[in-house]
């Protein structure tokens, strides 16, 4: 049994730090929103902590999954922060997901306290923190990515090492960029086909049976077409990924041309409403430009 914590207890994190109390880890949790540390810890045995510093305190291995790169630093290096709390040879591991040049500057700022960082940002939404099959994106030091390595199982079940600080987040954002960009090709292509007369379901089987065929259009696509976008992934979360995409982008010297439009549209659909909704629900905006709906007609 190691001695874990957990910060963040979202819809990411309440369930990962779920799977690590299920497989009988003593996990310290702590949240923004106090009532979700109390319950997660009332429910599965966990330790309720009032501060990130306390939770730090009591663990050897500390992961954290919080919304942005403001908060992310906050709850590491900020007043009653991991930093204030966390001993010599304690391994922090980030799996928010954040700038890769300020999670740099987090890691630098740890190991001058003799305290260890990786960033380790998951893919796989909701779904996959509930059933503990996320996939994680390492970037740090390899030696202690092998230490840690055995508590990621309960989170997930693909693991991959990508090399040194920062490289975990560079493959994460690369992907969200690929997956963002299918999105929003999915959105225009399915207005197109039904407001030309193209029934939504045959349109989806036929790309089902194409060189089109993508696993986010053949998950994403029943949700859309049943009108229901219940919250795995939302629409303001993927804005801020695709803008700290931008970001890296700028820093690298590389123009990202069609990820500058799919922010665009990932605004437009938070200005009319849709930032909590799930991000397939960015549909809406072509919709309401096209006066069409893309619905099962059965």
């Amino acid at each position: 049994m190691a001695k874990l914590g957990f910060l963040g207890l979202g819809l990411m994190g309440y369930p990962m730090a779920r799977n690590l109390l299920r497989a009988g880890h003593q996990v310290a949790v702590w949240s923004h929103t106090l009532s979700k540390a109390r319950q997660l810890a009332d429910s599965e045995g966990g330790m309720c902590c009032a501060s990130p510093k306390e939770v730090a305190e009591s663990a050897d291995v500390i992961f954290l999954c919080v919304g942005d790169t403001e908060m992310a630093t906050q709850v590491i290096l900020g007043p009653d922060g991991i930093i204030e709390g966390a001993r010599p040879g304690v391994v922090v591991a980030d799996c928010s997901t954040i700038g890769v040049s300020e999670s740099r500057q987090i890691g630098q700022a740890l190991k001058a306290k003799g305290v260890d960082f990786l960033d380790a940002p998951v893919t796989g939404s909701t779904p996959g923190a509930e059933g503990g099959t996320l996939t994680f994106m390492i970037g740090g030091e390899s030696t202690v990515f092998e230490r840690i390595r055995p508590l990621l199982d309960p989170m997930g079940k693909k693991i991959y090492y990508c090399g040194a600080a920062g490289l975990g987040l560079q493959a994460k954002l690369t992907q969200n960029l690929i997956l963002s960009n299918i999105l929003m090709a999915f959105n225009e292509g399915m207005v197109l086909a039904t407001k030309g007369g193209v029934d939504p379901e045959l349109m989806l089987e036929i790309l089902d049976n194409s060189a089109a065929k993508s696993g986010l259009i053949s998950y994403k696509a029943p949700f859309v077409l049943s009108r229901n976008f219940t919250t795995n992934f939302s629409v303001k979360w993927m804005h801020k990924d695709v803008g700290l995409m931008l970001e890296r982008a700028q820093e690298l010297d590389i123009p990202l041309l069609l990820t500058g439009l799919t922010r665009q549209l990932f605004q437009a659909a938070i200005a009319a409403g849709h930032g909590e909704e799930d991000m397939c629900s960015t549909i809406k905006v072509l919709e309401s430009f096209a006066g069409v709906e893309v619905t099962s007609q059965k």
